[in-house]
């Protein structure tokens, strides 16, 4: 199933024209540690299967659905016996700030099953079915469906994660709404000043509210702290430019926000369990 890969980094063959890829995949084979700019959807339908994505293990059953983000190292064992949708998709030509939240929330991976998320493991399980469908149909506006009920899974995800944080929080109606919105523009701000020297407390000033009730809530609606947000972004500018070999650790390190290079290697190691050197050999094929 991976047809280019070197080091770590596969690069997808995607459909003809299109920046998609399935496969209706029953080959009893593992997959070594390897990332890609797609997003990665894995359900099995028949008998389960085993992601491993940084140090955690993902155990699928049949009917499980795995999303996997960009840029997000993992490896897949198979068993003796099964069949698993493997679905492919980028977004790089689709700029959503809404997306970025959802990926904050779900990243590295997020197991979508009936237990953990019952309000909506049946609708994407349906959408799985259709999407392996309409890619076999080969009929026209095939890249466009696809794409829709993509969306319409991440938008499932998205809003459940919103309900909960909002059912935590217990707000009104109007103040749901206006936190979302907040959150959704602190969010979409981060992603454009990451490189910069963002504090908690100018961020939280923005967006009018304390450092400490910003915290709070910024925990609630995102999933995860400011700052490991905030982080996540820099190392995932920073695992890109590892690639441009003219580029020295240090270059990297202050082009994506970070004071000294102590603070960024200690970070790289920690959302991504390599230092950048290792990472770049990695790439290369070299480690």
């Amino acid at each position: 199933m991976i047809e280019n890969l070197v080091g770590l980094h596969e690069t997808v063959n995607y459909r003809k024209d299109m920046q998609i890829r399935l496969h209706n995949n029953d080959v009893c084979e593992n997959y070594p540690p390897h990332w890609h700019t797609p997003f990665e959807l894995i359900m099995p339908t028949e008998s389960g299967y085993s992601v491993h994505c940084g140090e955690k293990e993902y155990v699928l059953d049949e009917g499980d659905i795995i999303i996997i983000c960009p840029g997000v190292i993992h490896e897949l064992f198979s068993p003796p016996k099964g069949v698993r949708i493997i679905f492919l998709v980028s977004l790089a030509q689709i700029d959503l700030q809404e997306l970025d939240l959802v990926i904050s929330m779900i990243s590295p991976a997020i197991l979508i099953s009936p237990e953990k998320f019952p309000q909506i493991h049946a609708q994407i399980h349906r959408l799985m079915l259709e999407i392996r469908d309409e890619y076999f149909r080969n009929l026209p506006y095939t890249e466009s469906s696809i794409y829709a009920k993509f969306l319409e899974i991440l938008v499932l995800v998205g809003r459940c994660y919103a309900e909960i944080a909002q059912h935590n929080f217990e707000a009104k109606n109007n103040k749901q709404q206006e936190y979302m919105e907040k959150f959704l523009f602190i969010c979409n701000y981060i992603n454009e000043h990451y490189a910069e020297p963002l504090s908690l407390e100018e961020v939280a000033s923005l967006a009018g509210f304390s450092k400490y009730h910003f915290t709070r809530l910024f925990k609630q609606y995102a999933d995860t702290t400011f700052y490991k947000y905030l982080n996540q972004k820099r190392i995932a500018h920073a695992k890109h430019l590892l690639v441009d070999k003219n580029l020295s650790v240090l270059d990297i390190s202050l082009q994506c926000g970070f004071s000294n290079l102590s603070s960024f290697l200690r970070m790289f190691r920690k959302l991504t369990g390599f230092t950048p050197t290792e990472l770049r050999k990695m790439y290369d094929g070299d480690f």
